[in-house]
């Protein structure tokens, strides 16, 4: 169990575990999330921390097949600019290690954006806090629980 599933669980949405070996020396742990559960790579989400200055945080969750455009990114949280944020930051505020860190169940509450293109899907599948497990769920109701918005945001 993980803060992540905790926060499903307690909000009642549906949603589905998942659960596959990691391979450690993997290196892109989103691809391997598809592969592994046999998922199209548009439908597999990543989470990503950016820092947009003046010690302020944000998270973006986009699919695994995409890259992050700063200028997006930024554009959609009223912020000059962003760039990735430090990985200790990424861990003290999420709580999380890089490569299972969820939207769902952060440590700090921090402005999300959710890429446009998840709404195109009935379910997106997520990190639910850890490497080799995801959480499959309505992207409507993901963005409700972390307060967040949609967003296109990808290059």
């Amino acid at each position: 169990m993980t803060p992540g599933i905790n926060v499903a669980r307690k909000a009642g949405i549906p949603h589905t575990v998942h659960e596959y070996d990691h391979d450690s020396a993997s290196d892109s742990y989103g691809m391997e999330a598809a592969e592994k559960l046999g998922v199209a790579a548009d439908r597999v989400f990543k989470t990503l921390v950016v820092s947009l200055g003046n010690n302020e945080l944000a998270v973006a969750v986009l699919p695994v097949s995409s890259m992050l455009s700063m200028k997006l990114i930024a554009k959609s949280l009223g912020a000059k600019k962003a760039i990735m944020a430090d990985h200790a930051d990424v861990e003290r505020a999420t709580g999380y290690v890089l490569g299972g860190v969820s939207p769902l169940g952060q440590k700090k509450r921090l402005q999300t954006i959710v890429d446009a293109s998840a709404e195109l899907h009935p379910t997106i599948y997520i990190s639910a806090g850890r490497r080799g497990l995801e959480i499959e769920l309505c992207a409507q109701d993901l963005v409700r629980l972390v307060g967040g918005r949609f967003a296109a945001i990808c290059q």
